[in-house]
């Protein structure tokens, strides 16, 4: 019985695709590990210093924020706030004394992670994207390991330093198994037809709004059923869009707490291209439409979808096309059944189910502990 407790920082955040997939992985530790003590490094003002704390981990914040690529008064602050934040992650990183350190993603992984680096504490990122954003690529170099979702990652990274593991998914979210008639009645639809789920992230998308909004009369004139996920933003809109709406078979939500039934209830999707969705997609095994975010960093969302449309396991349709496309791209995959079970039959090839934990065996064996449990 090993007596040192095995003390990790989880640095990143700023979006739930990197809070989430974070959250995942210190579970996945602490199945490993019962006695490992985290600690998580988050940027002030953003929402893992809400999210991490309701998951049960502590959370220390630092001063950071992103650089706009366009002229912002903001970017003025940022050296000085890069400055701050690196000597708060060096004080954070002394007192805690951590084992190892990873890092998801977002502001605040890039100052804490140069801090370990440069202190030779094991250091490891989690990729979640086929394009890196700026804070890996630049921390690449130092780090000791790098946990990636796609292929071809060797033109980011160093070849030696990557491992394929994929992206850890909410294991609450994707157990879907026999939940289709809970998930019926959970969102009140009763009408039997296609079920239709519109996913924009959760604040939202405008552009699919939009498109959903001057689409409705598909859903009201053929048997399909419509959960529409609106974030908080356009509600009013699309609550006044469908008041003429059949109910029954037609829903608007603000935001969709139980995504496993929403999954349980989906028989097409339509989403946004974010890392995690497309790995909770790739594990139900889905459908998918995606309409990537343009304004996503480095355009990862489009890099994303674009590469399982080419191996035929998506459809995607462009953000400045979804307006004129959308209703015939949905309807022929509607009418088409065999390209249903095809894009759902291949975009299951791509799950990767037990990605925390793979990420959790790569972390233990930068400290040395491997399979150990405790």
């Amino acid at each position: 019985m090993l007596q040192h407790k095995i003390k990790i920082i989880i640095s990143g955040g700023g979006t739930g695709g990197h809070i989430f997939p974070a959250i995942a992985i210190a579970n996945a530790l602490k199945r490993k590990i019962e006695n490992a003590d985290i600690l998580f490094v988050g940027a002030k003002g953003r929402m893992e210093m809400q999210k991490v704390p309701a998951a049960g981990y502590p959370v220390k914040g630092l001063w950071i924020s992103g650089f706009s690529r366009s002229f912002s008064p903001q970017n003025l602050l940022f050296p000085i706030k890069l400055i701050h934040s690196i000597m708060s992650a060096r004080g954070i990183i002394s007192r805690f004394n951590p084992d190892v350190v990873i890092g998801v993603g977002g502001y605040a992984s890039g100052p804490t992670l140069k801090v370990a680096a440069s202190k030779n504490i094991p250091t490891l990122i989690q990729e979640q994207n086929s394009f890196p954003g700026i804070t890996n690529r630049l921390l690449a170099k130092n780090v000791s390991r790098i946990c990636v979702a796609y292929d071809n990652m060797e033109r980011f990274f160093p070849a030696e330093k990557i491992i394929k593991t994929g992206n850890p998914v909410r294991r609450e979210v994707v157990n879907i198994t026999g939940k289709k008639a809970e998930a019926l009645e959970y969102f009140g639809i009763s009408h039997d037809a296609v079920n239709v789920l519109v996913i924009g992230g959760s604040q939202g998308a405008l552009s699919i709004n939009k498109s959903i909004s001057n689409i409705l009369h598909i859903f009201n004139d053929n048997k399909l059923n419509l959960l529409w996920q609106t974030g908080k933003g356009f509600y009013p809109v699309a609550e006044k869009a469908i008041e003429t709406s059949d109910r029954n078979k037609i829903k608007a939500i603000e935001f969709i707490d139980r995504m496993d039934l929403a999954y349980a209830y989906a028989d097409i999707v339509i989403s946004r291209a974010g890392a995690i969705a497309i790995s909770e997609l790739c594990v139900v095994g889905k459908p998918s439409i995606f309409i990537p975010l343009p304004t996503a960093a480095e355009d990862h969302q489009m890099k994303n979808a674009r590469a399982l449309a080419e191996k035929q396991a998506a459809l995607l349709i462009e953000d400045s096309q979804a307006d004129t496309k959308l209703a015939t791209v949905l309807t022929e995959l509607v009418q088409d059944k065999d390209k249903q079970e095809k894009l759902s039959r291949n975009i299951k090839k791509l799950a990767i189910i037990d990605a925390d934990e793979r990420i959790a065996e790569e972390i233990l064996k930068l400290i040395d502990i491997g399979n150990v449990k405790f």
